[in-house]
């Protein structure tokens, strides 16, 4: 079997959806409820979101000191698990591939796209598990793997239309496949060969973004563009929890409330940003802080791929029909590094990596087809003979492509030039001389 690429099959069938759109109960859904709901208790603090006040102001505990510092440091800690009851979880397929109702969100779908959906996610995690080898080789200078969040990116993705427009942050891998973006298209910027390699307007989906949060403004302008030309279409920003605390972010939360702009804000919080829990970036659960800019918010599991086509698709609907921004939290786990830069090992338990292993998105959905009858041994063996194969082209493309111009850091940088920058030039060109030479006197 031959790889199939998104590009080709975007005038096909886009797995997940069919062209039909799912119903649902109601757009906003619970957030809508929970705008007007009492404040919950935070998850890290354990205390109302809500500070309460009184005739005596309280003394704020001092930090504690340096020797109990450095032995917390020495256990990785724990990212914050909401209490039992204290969010409302959209969930529609459970962790053991069972199928649940939710009062808010549905999504009927054919067996056909159930199938698709499990395609998507076994091929973007495959690729996702090559470009991290090919780093580990050599071929890329970084790499920011998605695994674990295959179902949060490939459920969102799904529910857009062709017109919709996405702005991702780096680790959108399985958006990008959504929206038809050749797979090796994204290896460029990380090899240093290119700045992004593709068209944004030939898949309304943006250029990865390095700088954390910004895009975020950018989607929330271009949805304001999008209300004055009159056009119907959604905006989707992709962020981390960790770039929620960005101000940028709260300044494009600011703006879309304001100007009612039909954006969406993803929010994939996959506890930990790099070595940060999430618990240090918010005291109330992620979707909560919509309530404060005036629209509403939404927790869906992450890891259940039809809770997150379900919800999304009722979030850009919403935001189609003139109905303002909303916030979706995606509540999912990063399995891997940050990047391959990173070592996990040295901030967090491996028996929370353990227990959310045992919530993997693909495997749940796998179980369920089985359960449902929806997929046999023969589709299972073709869906494993296609990722070997997308194995295979990926391997082919990246190690076609040239090395990266390691002097072209230098180029660009003043308009007219500049004398420090030419002395580090000259610097490292004779660095890098000095690789050669070294190389000729071992093979004399």
């Amino acid at each position: 079997m031959t790889v199939e690429s998104t590009a080709a099959r975007s005038t096909t069938r886009r797995s997940g959806t069919g062209g039909k759109r799912a119903t649902t109960k109601n757009a906003a859904g619970n957030a809508a409820e929970d705008a007007t709901a009492p404040a919950e208790k935070s998850p890290s603090s354990g205390t109302s979101g809500a500070r309460k006040t009184s005739g005596t102001r309280k003394t704020a505990k001092k930090p504690a000191g340096r020797t109990a510092a450095k032995s917390a440091a020495k256990k990785p800690a724990k990212s914050a698990k909401p209490a039992e009851g204290e969010t409302q979880l959209v969930q529609l397929l459970t962790p053991e591939g069972e199928r649940v109702e939710h009062p808010e969100y549905s999504v009927d779908l054919s067996a056909e796209e159930l199938r698709g959906l499990y395609r998507d996610m076994v091929l973007t995690r495959r690729f996702d598990a090559e470009a991290t080898s090919l780093q580990r080789q050599g071929e890329l200078g970084l790499w920011a793997s998605l695994l674990g969040q295959e179902a949060a990116q490939i459920g969102s993705g799904r529910a857009l239309r062709d017109d919709d427009y996405v702005f991702p942050t780096y680790r959108e891998h399985g958006v990008a496949w959504c929206r038809g973006v050749d797979p090796t298209n994204l290896l460029g910027m990380f090899r240093g060969v290119n700045h992004g390699g593709w068209d944004p307007k030939s898949n309304n989906f943006h250029l990865y973004t390095i700088v954390i949060g910004s895009q975020v403004l950018h989607a929330t302008g271009y949805a304001m563009g999008v209300t004055m030309d009159d056009a119907d279409s959604a905006v989707v920003a992709y962020f981390g929890d960790g770039a929620s605390s960005q101000g940028d972010v709260a300044e494009a939360f600011t703006f879309a409330a304001v100007y009612n702009s039909p954006v969406v804000f993803f929010c994939q919080n996959n506890q930990w940003a790099i070595s940060e829990p999430a618990e240090r970036q918010s005291r109330v659960p992620i979707y909560q802080r919509a309530r404060g800019f005036g629209f509403p918010g939404v927790r869906v599991d992450g890891n259940d791929v039809l809770a997150c086509l379900a919800v999304t698709r009722a979030a850009v609907e919403r935001a189609r029909n003139g109905e303002g921004p909303m916030l979706v939290e995606a509540f999912t786990y990063r399995m891997g590094a940050h990047t391959t830069s990173d070592d996990p090992t040295r901030y967090r338990c491996e028996e929370e990596r353990a227990e959310w292993e045992a919530k993997d998105p693909i495997h749940r959905l796998r179980v369920h087809l089985e359960k449902e009858g929806l997929a046999d041994a023969e589709f299972l063996a073709g869906i494993e003979e296609e990722s070997d194969a997308m194995g295979k082209h990926v391997r082919e493309a990246i190690r076609s492509m040239p090395d990266p111009d390691t002097m072209a850091i230098f180029e660009n940088v003043y308009a007219d030039g500049h004398a420090l920058v030419d002395e580090e030039r000259a610097q490292f060109a004779e660095y890098l001389a000095g690789f050669a030479e070294g190389a000729a006197e071992e093979g004399r």
